[in-house]
């Protein structure tokens, strides 16, 4: 998923203004995608309201999505050779993140877990 550039979709949820400051950060990234190869590379969270945030994955190449979070549940969206596709995590209590994600159309789900750089 992250291996090819990926533009900006839109996600739902909802978020409070401290939950937008305590998630953004920098992530270490290590998932598989959906024919079980493996990715590593990094994220870049900014809050860029109340509500929302930006995500930025580089992974060999940069991909870029919209996030929110409600909770401990934290999704991002984005656009991927024109389908949607959507990550879905669960904030962890160490602030990880473990997460599936998927394009539109497409069989099968990714996985993806986040750790954040402190």
């Amino acid at each position: 998923m992250r291996t090819m550039m990926f533009s900006a979709a839109f996600a739902i949820m909802s978020l409070g203004a401290a939950q937008a400051q305590s998630i953004g950060g920098r992530y270490d990234v290590v998932g598989a995608n959906l024919d079980g190869s493996a990715y590593r590379g990094t994220a870049q969270i900014t809050a860029t309201s109340q509500n929302t945030c930006r995500i930025v994955w580089n992974t060999g190449g940069v991909s870029e999505g919209i996030c929110m979070r409600n909770n401990n549940a934290f999704t991002a969206a984005y656009s991927l050779r024109g389908k949607i596709g959507l990550v879905i995590y669960q904030v962890m209590n160490d602030g990880s993140m473990q997460g599936l994600w998927t394009l539109a159309d497409t069989q099968g789900v990714g996985r993806e877990t986040l750790v954040p750089v402190r």
